[in-house]
């Protein structure tokens, strides 16, 4: 790691217990944190912090967890908290995360990383300096499924790779959900295809130029659809397509081609539930558990060793300057922190 030194492997091994502290009550702190956390050695969910009180309260109450601040700062000025998890809306992620390194916090932060590319440089130039562990919450990654596909990949079975597509569409119904708001850096983009764009990133090693965009949009500057078609350097082509309200209700899925061969994936996203791997015609069944468990041991493995992680502050930064362009390819703005 540059930028200071990373607290001693001394240190951080004599760490008999990784508190957590979680910034807001949100519906995925369940699946990502809380429920890892029981399976994880060394985790605790320590405390939890929301703007409403009784919010917080009835969060902890619910799943167990010791401490209740009544805001964010409060929790981040806790002493017995030594990491927070970041599933706040996604204009906020960089202004949290950002101020978490200044209390001396390490950081898992819910994708997409920042509202933009500009913001994510900023975090990165700060989590560098600060020695602190910053992962981008992208667990898809983290699962044997995931390793294997690059595994693959690698291998030189599919031949010379050509072409890489990623999808990640569902349906998200509620007109005031906050993943549909503007001024929160909400949109299909953001929500649904920064998964698709890491995806394709990750198969092909390299990041892309965008040379196509449309959207179709939900209400003005908010996208509902989004396909994008994008040139790696090294000649291979690739799409995204990210979707929260259109004709494909559910697609979640990844394809490498080669000039031999081609891997199919149906969803890598939560392989633990199902997925199906193909290369041609042959099928293979990757055993695993659960993506959120991965992700908090490579996560507690990081801040107790200074073992690197999967989606460092550097790959966000790559995969939020696609999402960029994406948008200004079709049309609109990219997002912004929210005020």
């Amino acid at each position: 790691m540059s930028g200071r030194d990373h607290p001693s492997a001394d240190k951080m091994q004599a760490m008999d217990t990784l508190r957590i502290g979680c910034l807001g009550a949100a519906k995925i702190a369940p699946a990502a944190l809380i429920r890892p956390a029981r399976k994880v050695a060394g985790v605790e969910v320590r405390a939890v912090a929301a703007r409403d009180r009784n919010r917080a309260q009835a969060f902890a109450t619910k799943h167990h967890v010791p401490v209740v601040h009544g805001s964010y700062d409060q929790l981040l000025a806790d002493p017995d908290v030594d990491a927070v998890y970041n599933p706040l809306p996604n204009g906020l992620h960089g202004e949290w995360t950002t101020r978490a390194l200044d209390a001396g916090k390490h950081v898992l932060c819910e994708k997409p990383f920042t509202a933009n590319a500009a913001e994510a440089e900023t975090v990165a130039a700060a989590a560098d300096a600060s020695g602190l562990v910053v992962m981008e919450a992208f667990h898809w990654r983290y699962h044997p499924l995931a390793r294997r596909m690059v595994e693959i990949i690698a291998s030189g079975e599919l031949g010379t790779l050509r072409r890489v597509e990623a999808a990640m569409c569902f349906p998200l119904i509620f007109r005031n959900d906050i993943r549909w708001q503007l001024s929160l850096a909400g949109g299909a983009l953001m929500d649904a295809g920064c998964y698709a764009v890491h995806m394709v990133r990750t198969m092909a090693a390299g990041e892309p130029a965008v040379s196509r965009a449309t959207a179709r949009l939900r209400s003005p500057g908010v996208d509902r659809r989004m396909e994008a078609d994008l040139e790696f350097p090294d000649g291979v082509s690739g799409r995204v397509t990210a979707s929260m309200w259109s004709s494909t209700l559910l697609k979640i899925s990844a394809v490498a081609e080669g000039d031999r061969a081609t891997m199919r994936v149906f969803n890598p996203t939560a392989p633990h539930m199902f997925h199906r791997l193909t290369v041609g015609d042959r099928h293979e069944k990757i055993r695993g558990g659960v993506t959120y468990d991965y992700q908090l041991e490579a996560f507690a493995a990081a801040v107790r060793t200074g073992a690197p992680t999967l989606t460092p502050p550097s790959d966000s930064v790559g995969n939020m300057r696609v999402i960029d362009d994406i948008y200004r390819a079709a049309g609109l703005q990219p997002r912004q922190p929210s005020a």
